[in-house]
């Protein structure tokens, strides 16, 4: 999905008066589409395939306003599916007043982690379910030999984390725990992107952050005051490697959805790749 074809979708959808649509500005494309119009931000998702998990997005939103958690919140209630993509509308945050830090994405997890369940079931954080969809993406854009060396990863990373003894009590997580889905608004840390919101291992959560100082280039003293905030650090667990490995293979293969017609993708990917295949932490990526 491009960005015409989101806008076609957004046309359609009538969740938006004509000029709104026409003067709609896209905030992200990935998984989704974001415009932002007026006060309101309207997500389309890529497929159809993502229509029961936009609808928990809204659940999970509204389960978040009754606890007190800060977290963007829907305007309307109900997801639609429009021409085979869901679409969600929600509340526009204000400007943010600085960039996002670590330590904030910590705070906010410790409110997540301290919740009890739901009162509607949240999935298991299946963190790999999605690589072999973002792999059909890529086609024949990406090396076969490619595809096929991180299906197997998958399933090695995917046995090994059913057998892992966790440290904290399993709950509600985040899910996809970077600083880019914590909005710093005039009130504080807001979350967004509730829609990998599971009910899993609470490392899942903070494995995000170490990966991000081993990988992308996170100051030692930022993840510092990451694990300071939230009271422990994650890598004196020793499951940690397993779902550090876990998040870089869905990490690849997210990127690979991108490749065809996208050159600066393919060269990510590729990196990623070779990274993995010669067992090479240091490694720098990029995101994408």
């Amino acid at each position: 999905m491009d960005e015409a074809r989101a806008r076609e979708v957004l046309d359609a959808a009538g969740v938006l008066p004509g000029p709104a649509v026409r003067g709609a500005r896209l905030l992200a494309l990935g998984e989704n589409a974001v415009f932002a119009a007026g006060d309101l931000a309207v997500k389309v998702g890529r497929d159809a395939e993502l229509l029961l998990r936009a609808r928990r997005e809204l659940a999970v939103s509204a389960w978040l306003a009754a606890e007190g958690v800060p977290a963007v919140r829907a305007a309307e209630p109900e997801a639609l599916l429009v021409g085979g993509h869901p679409v969600t509308v929600w509340h526009r945050l204000a400007d943010p007043v600085r960039p996002t830090e670590p330590r904030d994405v910590a705070a906010l997890l410790r409110l997540v982690h301290a919740l009890p369940a739901p009162g509607f079931a949240l999935p298991p954080r299946e963190l790999l379910d999605g690589v072999e969809r973002w792999l059909r993406l890529a086609g024949d854009t990406v090396d076969p030999e490619d595809a096929a060396y991180l299906r197997a990863r998958r399933d090695g990373f995917a046995a090994a984390a059913a057998a892992l003894t966790p440290r904290l009590a399993p709950g509600p997580i985040h899910g996809d725990a970077l600083p880019r889905n914590v909005h710093i608004g005039p009130d504080g840390p807001v979350l967004v992107d509730l829609e990998t919101f599971s009910s899993d291992l609470r490392e899942h959560d903070l494995v995000v952050m170490a990966l991000s100082r081993d990988r992308y280039g996170l100051p030692a003293e930022a993840y510092d005051a990451f694990t300071s905030t939230y009271g422990w650090d994650v890598r004196e667990w020793d499951g940690c490697a397993v779902l550090r490995g876990a998040r870089e293979t869905a990490s690849c293969a997210w990127v690979a959805q991108h490749a065809p017609g996208n050159p600066k993708a393919l060269t990510e990917f590729r990196r990623r790749v070779a990274s993995l295949r010669d067992e090479d932490p240091a490694v720098r990526w990029y995101p994408f």
